[in-house]
């Protein structure tokens, strides 16, 4: 063989082996392309069961939470309980099968949720209530956040013996399965009391629900031919309560206090429908309660409780209320 063709023969060589390594380094790389050096974390998840979705208020309140929570970079899944404490006992085992990094809950029952907290507890995922809060034993909550309910219902009882003159028969429609409204009736008897010439006729739960209000109103109505006013623990129960009263033929002789703020409440006042109500603020328990999370995941000593004041809300109110018609 001659030189030249020797030096040829080695220059190929060496060509293709320059093309196999570069092959192999393409292919290296391609391999390595989709697969990052690092695995991203996946995000903290905060499991929430409310009271219930169906009044708007706990719908505001799940919303902020959300929202709050996408800003801390978690998964926040929102759930209700619809006013079941088994099917929100189910929801809290479920929270716990999932891993969840923390549990908020606004309990269908403020007792019997006991036994589902304490199983988180044991479980070493920490609890929050927001809104309604837990009265069971044994239980260990982080932070519970809500309205100032007990000063709320003594704003609504001043309101109703302003409104009398200190002087009438009223009925109370309540919901003693839940601590929020336990607390404002306690509130409101406490300012009543003040009132001799008031007199309580009647108190009759109505699980909240404007249904099974209009059907407890149209029975006291029936009863109490000289009723002078109702206070409601919340908006969806006055709503139902001025329907039962519409229907009697007894609107403007018998009026509603109510309690939460909801747009159609507040239209309600405009409109002369309803008396009053006592804000309160959903979407800022549900921004604060997120970020209560925030707080403790960041090693901050928890605040056991946060509560958020009142404000009675009149029809001079919604005369200038700018999301009324």
């Amino acid at each position: 063989m001659s030189k030249k063709a020797a030096w040829q023969r080695v220059t190929r060589s060496m060509c293709m082996g320059i093309v196999a390594m570069a092959g192999i380094a393409v292919l290296l790389a391609g391999c390595d392309k989709g697969k990052p050096s690092t695995p991203p974390a996946s995000k903290p998840v905060i499991g929430v069961s409310l009271l219930t979705m169906t009044n708007p208020y706990f719908k505001d309140m799940g919303d902020a939470m959300q929202a709050e929570g996408a800003k801390h970079g978690y998964e926040v899944i929102v759930t209700s309980g619809e006013l079941d404490p088994a099917k929100q006992k189910d929801q809290v085992k479920d929270f716990l099968v999932r891993k969840v990094s923390a549990i908020v809950l606004a309990p269908c029952d403020s007792k019997s949720i006991g036994t589902a907290i304490i199983e988180a507890n044991k479980a070493g995922v920490p609890v929050f209530t927001a809104d309604i809060a837990c009265m069971a034993d044994g239980v260990k909550i982080v932070t519970h956040v809500a309205t100032d309910n007990l000063e709320g219902g003594r704003v609504a009882g001043r309101e109703m013996v302003a409104m009398l003159g200190g002087k009438g028969n009223i009925a109370m429609i309540d919901h003693p399965e839940v601590e929020s409204c336990m607390l404002r009736t306690k509130g409101f008897n406490g300012e009543i009391a003040k009132a001799p010439g008031i007199k309580v006729v009647a108190k009759l739960p109505g699980q909240g629900a404007r249904d099974k209000s209009f059907a407890v109103a149209q029975d006291i109505l029936q009863s109490n031919q000289d009723l002078d006013a109702i206070f409601a623990i919340n908006d969806p129960t006055a709503l139902g309560a001025i329907a039962a009263i519409e229907k009697a033929g007894r609107s403007g002789k018998v009026k509603v206090i109510g309690f939460d703020g909801q747009p159609e409440a507040r239209q309600a006042i405009k409109d002369g429908k309803l008396h009053a109500t006592v804000m309160q603020y959903p979407k800022q328990i549900g921004a604060r309660t997120i970020d209560a999370i925030a707080r403790y995941m960041a090693g901050e000593k928890p605040v056991a409780q946060l509560l958020n004041p009142t404000s009675i809300y009149k029809q001079a109110d919604a005369q200038k209320d700018p999301d009324l018609k």
